[in-house]
């Protein structure tokens, strides 16, 4: 893809043949004259254009382990399940357990990542007002404070999909 910065201070452009936009990268650049400490705008600029990868990368990888635990140990959260009345909540439950660990996993490397967002954004969205709203807000008393919040960052990124630094990027289509 051909692009080029004119000034770190305007817009980046880019060549409408290639499969980079300018919506693709990150635009927002860093005026320092409007930060406290201006000499912090060129390391800003420098990992902002990061910013997103990184913040998608965390989403995903900070769910991995759950779904691993229950998928090694066989202790899905078929109790949890049953109480919901779902139908085959055995089912359920290793969906569940397989969206915290192989979603999770396309969520952090980008890959299908609208299809990983949204299985965990459904997820959490069950959790959150089904399982824990009872509990209250508080994530120390098994509240639903983290599963609402990983809903949210998978809504935000359902909504970008896996942004220019994702393996999504490679296969120049996504879902």
């Amino acid at each position: 893809f051909f692009f080029k910065q004119k000034t770190a201070y305007e817009i980046k452009e880019c060549d409408w043949s290639s499969d980079v936009c300018s919506s693709d990268l990150m635009t927002d650049a860093i005026d320092p004259k409007r930060l406290v400490i201006p000499a912090l705008a060129p390391l800003y600029d420098g990992f902002g254009r990061y910013s997103y990868a990184f913040m998608r990368f965390c989403t995903g990888a900070i769910l991995v382990p759950h779904g691993w635990l229950k998928i090694t140990s066989g202790n899905v959260p078929l109790g949890s399940i049953e109480r919901l009345g779902l139908p085959a909540p055995q089912a359920w439950a290793w969906l569940a357990a397989g969206t915290e660990f192989f979603g999770a996993i396309m969520l952090a490397i980008g890959l299908f990542t609208r299809f990983a967002a949204a299985a965990i954004a459904i997820e959490m969205f069950v959790i959150t007002f089904f399982l824990l709203w009872p509990r209250g807000y508080f994530w120390t008393q098994q509240g639903y404070e983290f599963a609402l919040l990983w809903m949210l960052l998978a809504i935000a990124i359902f909504f970008r999909g896996g942004g220019e630094l994702s393996v999504d990027r490679l296969f120049k289509k996504e879902l």
